[in-house]
């Protein structure tokens, strides 16, 4: 069955990694050794995305869970640098997304992400608007690697799991995906998508980035 959409991840796939030296903030701010931060934020984010938890809800479950005070200041501070640590762009694949739709093909992103940052990246980046499809964790209250949030993508696009190609940078993701019967790739790097694409015979189907 042939082709009809590819599906993009936002965070690390259309945008770069982390800003360091946001990264970097957040530890002054929480004092924190970086190692430290990472455990505590990443064991509750997924609260974050779900839509449970408001960005400032978040930074104050922070701190009680990594045993610190924060000042209204400091949350705000944290909030601010949280966002930019997001708001990046990797410019090949947007380039190859615009590609994609000028082949005829459907585009969605599929996205764990909290209100802040998506408030942010909408205020930010025109080129949301040529996705046939928006899909935000914290607007539904479902997370990847669950299975509802990929039919629902599915659902808005109109294409069965074997007509949609996957693109995420946590395997988990991608094997979610993939159980579900969609195609899917690990991202990593716009070389070894190319790569990718063409080991999967996709590259009759897609334009190569």
């Amino acid at each position: 069955m042939a082709l009809r959409a590819v599906i993009f991840d936002y965070g690390m796939v259309l945008t770069g990694p982390p800003d360091p030296g946001a990264h970097a903030a957040l530890a002054r701010i929480t004092g924190l050794a970086a190692s430290r931060l990472d455990e505590v934020y990443w064991a509750i984010r997924p609260d974050l995305d779900r839509g449970i938890l408001t960005a400032e809800q978040f930074w104050r479950k922070f701190a009680l869970d990594a045993g610190i005070q924060l000042s209204r200041s400091q949350i705000d501070e944290l909030m601010h640098w949280d966002v930019r640590m997001w708001i990046s762009q990797n410019p090949a694949m947007i380039a190859w997304q615009l590609a994609v739709m000028q082949r005829g093909l459907l585009t969605a992103i599929l996205s764990n992400m909290g209100d802040d940052v998506l408030a942010a990246v909408e205020r930010e980046f025109t080129w949301l608007s040529r996705f046939d499809v928006l899909v935000w964790s914290c607007q539904l209250g479902i997370i990847k690697p669950e299975p509802g949030i990929y039919r629902y993508a599915l659902e808005k696009l109109g294409t069965r799991p074997e007509e949609a190609l996957f693109l995420d940078d946590r395997p988990a993701n991608i094997e979610a995906a993939v159980a579900l019967g969609m195609q899917g790739l690990v991202f990593t790097t716009v070389d070894r998508l190319r790569a990718g694409l063409i080991a999967a015979g996709l590259d009759h189907e897609l334009p190569l980035p």
